[in-house]
């Protein structure tokens, strides 16, 4: 790959994930605050990705693989993405801010696998360089945590509404991908061997429901979808939980999440290959519960390293579980059923597992708000002991049911 190229496609994922680190991680709080938000509400918002995530195969398969270049696509979906960025960014209320947070996800979710595809269309060597092309893409997410809290200081100023403007700072970071977008290099429709497109059940995912009948398989897809209940929590609750104990500068500080997540992948594969598949997803499982009851017992005071330690886990919680995930499933696919697999457990837990997580978290909400006027401490215990506990019940699951097997691929 020449220099142009990683160049560009370095710069592309940096501005996908700048686009949505700039108000994903604080909508939360944005919601609660700005839009005066509650329980079921902010969790039918933060539901949007989960269903953007399951309607985006059928966007990416029915039109992007099959008819238009995956550049042009990309390009369209974030032109359209700026003005509707905008209009969230001018609304007064949920009612307003709801139908263009949905259309919008609708849109986001699948320019995450046209990032993925015009990048690998262009290596030779995807296993060696696509590493160093999406590491800018966390570059881009920590870069806007960095610009909210430390640059303009927006969730300093929350309680006076600032944080609208961090959709403004996202439209144009969208307006700008999407007219970058036409000089990325030119990604046409695939076609197999045989000439033909790649059919539609395997762009979905269809096409490995089969791989199902492994009962390894299948216990790990249960558990991958019920590990993303507790996932949810932390999106849809951290920030606004670090802004109302307060922690100073909450979006900075949660930036050390992502560096964490840097850090922890590159030893992954250290630790996969010396305690195999089974021992480290156990450990991706019990970071997340470890988080959680630091999140409850911890406080922004003398125990505040609690909540950064909370915060940091993210790298072991992410890597450990989701991307040593994505080995396991490419190997169990073989040849043939890759691409379906890998959309398979996508849908699963980006659809299914936060869907039902994000539902959780709003009835959680909703069942001890008469605390948070009395005991906000109290709320936030309640509030983390919830997934602490469902993230230990599925790590027994699957120490229980997963029977230990080498995983080729990570060797």
């Amino acid at each position: 790959m020449n220099s142009l190229i990683k160049n560009k496609l370095s710069f592309m994922m940096f501005l996908e994930f700048f686009i949505w680190g700039a108000w994903f991680v604080t909508l939360g709080t944005f919601l609660n605050i700005n839009l005066k938000a509650e329980g079921f509400e902010i969790a039918n918002v933060f539901s949007t990705q989960s269903l953007g995530a399951i309607i985006a195969p059928f966007i990416v398969g029915m039109i992007a693989d099959r008819y238009f270049n995956a550049e042009r696509i990309l390009g369209v979906l974030h032109l359209v993405g700026a003005f509707l960025m905008y209009q969230m960014y001018q609304a007064q209320d949920y009612s307003g801010f709801y139908p263009y947070v949905l259309s919008y996800m609708i849109l986001y979710m699948p320019t995450l696998a046209l990032t993925s595809s015009i990048s690998f269309r262009q290596m030779l060597n995807p296993e060696k360089e696509f590493s160093g092309i999406r590491i800018w893409g966390t570059i881009g997410w920590i870069a806007a945590g960095l610009s909210i809290s430390y640059l303009f200081k927006w969730d300093a100023s929350a309680s006076e509404g600032a944080l609208s403007n961090t959709f403004l700072m996202a439209g144009i970071a969208s307006l700008t991908l999407g007219l970058f977008s036409f000089i990325l290099p030119k990604t046409p429709p695939v076609k197999s061997n045989d000439g033909e497109k790649a059919s539609f059940a395997s762009i979905v995912g269809l096409d490995a429901v089969k791989l199902l009948k492994d009962r390894n398989f299948f216990i790990f897809f249960i558990s991958s979808v019920l590990i993303c209940i507790p996932l949810a929590f932390y999106y849809q609750n951290a920030n606004l939980f670090l802004t109302e104990v307060g922690l100073e500068n909450p979006t900075g500080k949660m930036t050390i999440g992502q560096v964490s997540e840097v850090l922890f992948l590159l030893l992954l594969p250290v630790f996969f290959s010396k305690f195999g598949f089974k021992k480290t997803i156990l450990v991706g499982m019990l970071a997340w519960a470890v988080r959680y009851l630091l999140f409850a017992y911890g406080n922004a005071g003398e125990l505040s390293f609690m909540l950064i330690l909370g915060i940091a886990l993210h790298g072991i919680c992410y890597d450990f579980f989701f991307v040593s995930g994505q080995i396991y499933t490419d190997s169990k696919a073989g040849e043939k059923y890759k691409s379906a697999a890998q959309g398979l457990i996508t849908l699963a837990t980006y659809g299914v597992g936060q869907l039902i997580g994000f539902w959780v978290a709003g009835f959680i909400e909703n069942k001890y708000k008469d605390l948070k006027g009395t005991d906000l401490a109290g709320f936030w215990e309640q509030t983390w002991i919830v997934p602490a506990g469902i993230a230990f019940v599925v790590m027994l699951i699957f120490l229980v049911f997963f029977k230990d097997e080498k995983v080729k691929s990570a060797e």
